[in-house]
């Protein structure tokens, strides 16, 4: 009884593992240790087997649980009884059962057909085993598959097989899909796993960084010195945006931004380290460049006027104060709110900027406030505005004393609220950036005018800072000058070194309506012209020379008849030197090339 009761707690014993049963039976082995060996097969089982032992009468005396779910007879109805049960007339099936018993005969793998309790029959997969005690035979052990189940289960393992292969080319996709680099390491500092844009950026193949210590790939001098990855291995704690420079399998150093995690399995248990990296070269180079552009010192000037300007804009950027940036056209408004938003805290937010100026007003709504689908005529799609694109950034509003007064009404809202919606939408949308605010016109007029609402005017003008034009600041012509022309060299791969007396007295002459925009186009017009190392008058725009002559000791006059003093100046300095036009170039401060071209255009002819 002890053998009937272990083989009828079995569902899915291997016929190995019964025949081993029934033998430590036959030896006498203990319920406990029956118990043991049914608990380690069924941790051990993979197949629902149908197990049957039968007696030398052919009564069946074991029926398990797996061989009543194929056939659907119940083990208590079914005990004790011929095992004929189970194959009805089929003969050749029971005949198998006595070649196995009298001739001791094993079979295996018999395909058969099996009687079901309901009717009909199921087709098997069999094996046949006598069971000896001594030199007798026992017993008979009937061992049965469902073919259909196994195959089924088959099917089931292979979809199964499929499935987890798929989800590992997933992984793998999303793995050396990244923009970043990617590796993994594990207790002892060796490289694991390496993906695609890790080999892009360190210039190491896959195979020759895994198994190689994290330190000998990326060479950086924070490596065992207290890198981030000591620390997540060693605080088990992730840690983000760290920067360092590493040093590339080509020698050249490069600069990433890295994260790095605790690596898991599925036990929780930590086995390693994850990191993740970025090359931030061209941020860095971008970031250094707007450094340098929009720095202060950049605001290139000494006068006292620009001094006063720069210490307001250093204060002003530590603040979150709306700001009204005034003066003329070419001041550089947009160069002193960069200055501001980039060395503010909000600089590593966006910086947008909207000219007023350039929308007509059914268009400035949706450009400010961003406008739903279907809006209006022409909405195709959901646009998002400049407030949005703003956020947590700083939004520039240059020539704001251009706008409608019915969007100076809206804007006066947003900057009261800070919340605003988009055109033909119901979303409220909190605002997050600074304002700063640009223009040319005198808002105070436009005020008395009953062209710019006043409270509106208040709201934004919290700083003022007014840029002087260029001509009120004069001293600071030869730092522009020299400004620009060594940003010229650089374009232009020339080497200019300075302007001529007459040409530099020109350009202090001059009204520059233009402002700062007017002296940079100038001097870029000058390096196109220009093919010495000198910008001479004639390099000069017309409008510029054309509207002075020498004159004695005084370099430069301003006369209202320009043309005809110039022919009168030219003729009388040829008259002076008896038609010599070495010497009359000389005076004039001019080449002869110049001067030759002057003659032909007053028609002057000196012979």
């Amino acid at each position: 009884m002890n053998c009937n009761y272990a083989l009828q707690q079995c569902s899915a014993l291997q016929m190995c593992d019964v025949l081993y049963i029934l033998q430590c039976n036959a030896n006498g082995v203990s319920m406990k240790d029956f118990q043991n060996i049914i608990d380690l097969n069924k941790e051990a089982m993979i197949i629902p087997d149908g197990i049957v032992v039968i007696g030398l009468d052919m009564q069946i005396i074991v029926f398990n649980e797996a061989a009543s779910r194929i056939t659907g007879f119940n083990p208590d109805e079914i005990l004790n009884t011929h095992c004929k049960v189970l194959f009805g007339d089929r003969k050749e099936e029971l005949e198998y059962f006595t070649q196995s018993l009298v001739e001791r005969r094993v079979f295996s793998n018999l395909p058969m057909k099996i009687s079901k309790q309901e009717g009909g029959y199921k087709e098997v997969l069999a094996s046949i085993n006598p069971i000896h005690r001594a030199d007798k035979i026992v017993s008979l052990i009937f061992t049965f598959r469902d073919i259909y189940e196994m195959s089924a289960l088959t099917d089931k393992l292979e979809a199964r097989t499929q499935e987890l292969l798929d989800e590992r080319n997933k992984l793998d996709a999303i793995f050396n899909s990244h923009i970043e680099g990617t590796f993994t390491i594990d207790h002892n500092w060796n490289i694991t796993s390496f993906n695609i844009s890790a080999e892009q950026i360190t210039g190491y193949r896959k195979e020759e960084a895994i198994g190689k210590k994290c330190w000998d790939i990326f060479n950086s001098h924070k490596c065992r010195n207290g890198c981030h990855m000591e620390q997540t291995v060693n605080n088990q704690e992730s840690t983000i945006g760290n920067e360092l420079d590493i040093i590339s399998k080509d020698g050249k150093k490069i600069p990433i931004r890295v994260n790095s995690g605790v690596l898991r399995n599925n036990k929780n248990e930590m086995i390693g380290a994850v990191e993740t990296f970025i090359d931030i070269s061209e941020i860095k180079n971008l970031s250094e460049h707007l450094d340098v552009k929009f720095k202060y010192e950049n605001i290139v000037g000494k006068s006292k006027e620009l001094k006063s300007v720069i210490t307001v804009l250093e204060s002003v950027s530590q603040t979150n104060s709306s700001v009204l940036i005034t003066g003329e056209s070419g001041t550089g408004k947009e160069l002193a709110a960069r200055a501001i938003h980039l060395n503010s805290s909000r600089r590593s937010m966006p910086f947008v900027a909207l000219n007023c100026s350039a929308f007509v007003e059914s268009l400035i709504e949706s450009e400010l406030f961003g406008h739903e689908k279907g809006a209006f005529t022409g909405a195709i799609k959901t646009k998002i505005g400049r407030f949005e694109l703003a956020q947590g950034g700083t939004l520039f509003l240059d020539e704001i004393g251009d706008l409608s007064l019915s969007v100076q009404t809206k804007l006066l809202r947003v900057l009261e609220t800070k919340e605003f919606e988009r055109v033909g939408g119901h979303k409220t949308i909190t605002m997050d950036a600074r304002i700063i605010t640009a223009t040319n016109k005198n808002l105070m007029e436009e005020i008395s005018k009953k062209t710019f609402r006043e409270d509106l005017f208040y709201r934004i003008n919290v700083i003022n800072i007014h840029l002087p034009p260029l001509r009120d600041r004069k001293d600071d012509l030869p730092l522009l000058l020299d400004h620009f022309i060594k940003q010229f060299n650089q374009r232009f791969n020339k080497s200019i070194t300075h302007c001529s007396r007459d040409a530099y007295e020109m350009l202090l002459d001059y009204n520059w309506q233009g402002n700062i925009r007017e002296l940079e186009n100038v001097v870029e017009h000058a390096f196109i012209l220009c093919g010495s190392n000198i910008i001479m008058t004639e390099h000069l725009p017309k409008r510029i020379y054309n509207g002075f002559i020498p004159n004695g000791n005084k370099s430069l006059i301003k006369i209202d008849d320009l043309a005809q003093a110039e022919r009168e100046a030219i003729l009388n300095i040829l008259n002076s030197h008896n038609g010599n036009r070495k010497k009359t170039a000389e005076t004039l401060g001019i080449n002869t090339s110049t001067l030759w071209r002057k003659m032909k255009k007053h028609q002057i002819e000196f012979t």
